[in-house]
């Protein structure tokens, strides 16, 4: 498996590029939300890669973020009838905090409106993948809406944090505002998720 490529940016169009890894041109495809975060052609260059072996080809996809390449994998792992093309055209269409804020909410419309996605299609991505984005997804997209205190910002990626490892949202809230309390608000969101860890 092909994890990541570093080397020179060769070429550079808006949906695909070539990156020469020690003399060798990999052709990658991409989204545009990785694509902006390119350097000039001849600059140096890390993607985070996916391969996908077809009948007639080894595709190559390219992301700049481990939760752009995370989500791409989700959609075509989990949604049923949705491929790397339709993956690639709602990373396009929209970023990733906000795709997940939309899954958690049920928001079809917003998901409907991305290139190649129908209301169906959005639909069958609601109800396939909400139990795996979860109140996570609501709580993060919320947190990106309203910039918080970083008081609450901590509580917050706290709180993502024990909800990523099990626990339920009230019960990952409440126990980060205790650690929160028990530690002072010096304590750093490794030394809250370690703290309520400890408790559980």
């Amino acid at each position: 498996m092909i994890t990541f490529l570093q080397g020179k940016l060769i070429e550079s169009l808006p949906t695909q590029v070539v990156v020469e890894v020690n003399g060798i041109g990999y052709e990658v495809l991409m989204p545009l939300s990785s694509f902006d975060k390119l350097p000039p052609i001849g600059g140096g260059v890390k993607l985070l890669t996916q391969l996908i072996v077809r009948e007639d080809a080894h595709v190559l996809y390219g992301f700049a973020t481990p939760a752009e390449r995370d989500l791409f994998r989700l959609l075509i792992n989990h949604v049923s009838g949705i491929g790397p093309k339709t993956a690639l055209n709602i990373l396009s269409g929209m970023n990733v905090v906000a795709f997940r804020g939309a899954v958690a909410n049920s928001d079809v419309k917003s998901l409907s409106q991305i290139s190649g996605v129908g209301k169906k299609t959005a639909e069958r991505i609601v109800v396939e993948l909400r139990d795996k984005i979860g109140a996570a997804g609501a709580l993060e997209a919320a947190s990106a809406k309203h910039s918080l205190s970083p008081d609450d910002q901590k509580t917050n990626d706290a709180t993502l944090a024990l909800m990523a490892l099990g626990f339920k949202q009230i019960e990952a809230h409440d126990a980060v505002r205790a650690a929160l309390t028990m530690l002072g608000s010096t304590a750093t969101v490794e030394q809250l998720v370690r703290a309520c860890l400890k408790k559980g």
